[in-house]
């Protein structure tokens, strides 16, 4: 089975093989796989399609892993390069605003100990594209929902035309519509509270957000999303990033409670 550990802030996922396997559906086949000659799933396989045409994002995804970790005992887990400094495929890193500078390097230096999420408070949008834990995505029409291992929660992203809401109450996800642009899916959120982090460096998001994500689903297996920062409070200017989510087969979901046995919080102590 597949057991999601926390250690020092960060989720590590390991296997073991120790609950019976019919308490769940961890290795339970995924139905519809295309298939090779040798019988092996054939990730290169075009890309599904719903009734309508409209490409179909539904499947467990997880991002591309191509990092090990920092050394601070999670043994072999990978994350994306982005888990940790969300703007490393860039040149010359976030046009930061100084205030934002100054708090992420003062976050850096802190071993990031007031890292929201490591204080058990739901990671926004972004992080959900960076964390090494599973996404279901249900597409009906009108709307496509992800059901995150991050913190056991859901995400709505309305496709039937309706407009962004006024912002009342902020969301930890935002507010998300999406529209088809060809075989893309543009996704526009806003209404995110202040202070959440892009990243375990501590890159900041305001209220002043607007997050734009370009989906596409290359073939089976693959997923690229082009992800667009438009922050005015924390940023010079908007700013543009891509990330790559692979298809995982023959397991399911599971719970991850940052409260269930935590242990964590007294060792945040930075320096």
């Amino acid at each position: 089975m597949r057991t999601i550990l926390r250690i020092a802030g960060l989720t590590v996922v390991t296997c073991v093989v120790s609950v019976p396997a019919f308490a769940q559906w961890l290795t339970y086949p995924t139905a519809g796989v295309p298939r090779l000659l040798n019988g092996s799933p054939n990730l290169q396989a075009p890309t599904p399609r719903t009734a309508d045409g409209k490409p179909d994002l539904s499947g467990i995804w997880e991002p591309e892993k191509n990092r090990p970790c920092p050394p601070d005992g999670c043994a072999d887990m990978q994350v994306p390069l982005e888990f940790m400094n969300i703007g490393y495929s860039l040149k010359d890193g976030p046009p930061y605003q100084p205030w934002a500078l100054d708090a992420r390097k003062s976050r850096i230096e802190q071993n990031g100990k007031d890292d929201p999420v490591s204080r058990c408070l739901p990671g926004g949008i972004v992080k959900l594209h960076t964390t090494p834990q599973l996404r279901k995505f249900i597409q009906i029409p009108g709307l496509i929902v992800t059901l995150n291992e991050m913190d056991a929660t859901y995400r709505q992203i309305f496709t039937d035309g309706r407009p962004l809401p006024p912002i009342g109450t902020p969301a930890f996800k935002g507010y998300s519509i999406g529209k088809w642009e060809g075989d893309t899916l543009v996704v526009e959120s806003t209404g995110f509270p202040d202070g959440e982090w892009l990243d375990r460096n501590g890159s900041p998001l305001t209220d002043a957000a607007k997050i734009t994500e370009r989906i596409r689903r290359v073939n089976f297996g693959r997923m690229e999303i082009e992800l667009t920062v438009d922050d005015p409070k924390a940023y010079t200017k908007p700013w543009t990033i891509t990330m790559i989510h692979t298809i995982v087969l023959d397991t399911e979901l599971m719970d991850y409670i940052c409260t269930e046995n935590e242990k964590d919080i007294g060792h945040m102590v930075g320096k």
